[in-house]
């Protein structure tokens, strides 16, 4: 049976090839890729998945779904299409989206015979607006038995962690005067941005070693004779675990509230992005992956991707047990960069496509024939 689902992928090599090419000569920005979701969606309905977009109240976002009416878990494939500003697809979000449309459909040509159901996810704007963590809030994965998405990478690596991010805002509203001749009447706003930058590298010492912080002083001020009346900073906090990162972010906060008490100035907090939580691998399920990886010829798997920055796929791990490994298509390449968005439509990118799709499908399969392999998958997500 396996080698049936592999024959059928390649069956349809030249088709996900033109879709992988594709986008990557029209590359979309998040929450504007139209373009590409609608291809995506289309060869899914050409091999009988009925397609439903616009969930989460996010228009490039799409469920197809591909029913074998008979008893067995729904496999979840994961696509992402957005790209970067004028580096195009530097993520290989392009080959994303094509092997999670791969991985569903070769899986379709046997799951009528083996039962249970596939569901493509079509996820916008991971780059920018986490269009995952919209879908999980929105329940899109509650009927979901385990989820899977291939990430293209320098390296092919075992699925690893992330890091949880809060990015937080804080204004502070003081009193303008004049800086020189009554600076006893303002209240200054900027003081309090400074003093929580200030606090916060005193934090820095008692912080676990895996935590981040990282801002910037969006504003600061209009002119230098003017006591500033509006000042605003932005961070990431990240840390490895959510609720440790909890914790740190009530300390920045009291940081902030303090530094509005000593200046006087009035404090707004805000999370001016999207939260993601850390990326919780089933193990159990990567072990498979693993497996099927190397069944496709995929060699250069080196150990767990420990990441340092976030990821969307982090929350919908906490609700399904999931994967989010990585597949290597040059060595050296540096992701965010036009280098890696070129790499993505070369013969070797090609062959990762089938060969990481393929490993997801077969992945999926034999979920759906061992139903202990499913059990010790979900019994390792209810432990972690």
């Amino acid at each position: 049976m396996k080698n049936i689902i592999v024959s059928e992928i390649k069956e349809i090599k030249d088709e996900l090839i033109e879709i992988n090419d594709f986008m990557y000569n029209y590359p979309e920005l998040g929450n504007e890729e139209f373009k590409s979701s609608k291809l995506l969606k289309d060869i899914l309905i050409k091999y009988g998945f009925t397609v439903e977009s616009n969930l989460a109240n996010q228009k490039t976002s799409f469920k197809a779904v591909y029913d074998s009416k008979k008893d067995g878990p729904t496999i979840g494939f994961l696509c992402e299409y957005d790209a970067l500003p004028d580096i195009g697809h530097g993520c290989g979000h392009n080959m994303i989206g094509t092997m999670g449309v791969g991985a569903g459909i070769a899986l379709s040509k046997v799951i009528d015979e083996i039962g249970g159901k596939i569901v493509v996810l079509g996820t916008p704007a991971e780059e920018t607006d986490g269009g995952k963590v919209h879908m999980v809030n929105a329940g899109v994965f509650e009927d979901i038995d385990v989820a899977m998405i291939v990430h293209p990478a320098e390296k092919s690596f075992n699925s690893g962690t992330s890091l949880a991010m809060d990015a937080i805002e804080f204004e502070f509203i003081g009193k303008p005067s004049h800086a020189a001749a009554e600076p006893e009447a303002g209240i200054n706003a900027l003081d309090g941005v400074i003093m929580t930058f200030n606090g916060i590298n005193a934090l820095r010492e008692h912080l676990k070693s895996d935590v981040r912080i990282h801002g910037i002083i969006k504003e600061g001020g209009v002119a230098a004779n003017i006591v500033p009346e509006r000042a605003v900073a932005q961070f990431y906090v990240r840390s490895k675990k959510r609720n440790y990162l909890n914790e740190v972010v009530d300390k920045v906060n009291d940081i902030a509230k303090g530094a509005s008490l000593m200046t006087g100035a009035t404090l707004n907090i805000r999370n001016y992005e999207i939260s993601y939580d850390d990326m919780r691998t089933n193990e159990v399920l990567s072990k498979v992956f693993k497996d099927n990886m190397k069944y496709m010829d995929v060699d250069d798997l080196e150990e767990n991707r420990s990441g340092l920055g976030s990821i969307d796929m982090g929350n919908v791990s906490y609700v399904v047990p999931s994967i989010h490994p990585y597949i290597g298509i040059k060595e050296g390449v540096v992701a965010h960069t036009k280098e890696f968005a070129d790499n993505t439509i070369t013969p070797k990118a090609h062959e990762r496509i089938i060969q990481g799709a393929c490993a997801m499908a077969l992945s999926g399969y034999d979920v759906i024939m061992d139903k202990e392999l499913l059990k010790a998958i979900k019994d390792a997500f209810e432990n972690k």
